[in-house]
């Protein structure tokens, strides 16, 4: 998301989802994901985007969130998802 910052405007206080890698977190700026926006994680194959994509839906899951998500590629793995946390029972 992109927010831009002038003098005059308020800070807006974003609720966030962590991503469930602290550095990644700190690097975003506000603490994690912005929650209840569209996220695009965009990256060359293996490069860790969908285990990204299930650590932050574990997380959110866990603040009692609804996720979605959307598989383009294919690279679900059930056991590999619950090992991460993820309940895919309620998934959309």
């Amino acid at each position: 998301s992109v927010m831009r910052l002038g003098a005059n405007e308020q800070v807006v206080e974003i609720e966030t989802v962590p991503t469930g890698s602290l550095g990644l977190d700190i690097a975003l700026g506000v603490g994690g994901l912005p929650r209840g926006r569209i996220v695009e994680i965009y990256g060359p194959e293996s490069s860790g985007k969908t285990t990204l994509a299930l650590h932050t839906v574990a997380e959110a899951q866990k603040k009692g969130g609804i996720c979605a998500f959307v598989d383009a590629e294919h690279a679900l793995d059930p056991v590999y998802a619950r090992k991460l946390g993820v309940d895919l029972e309620n998934l959309l």
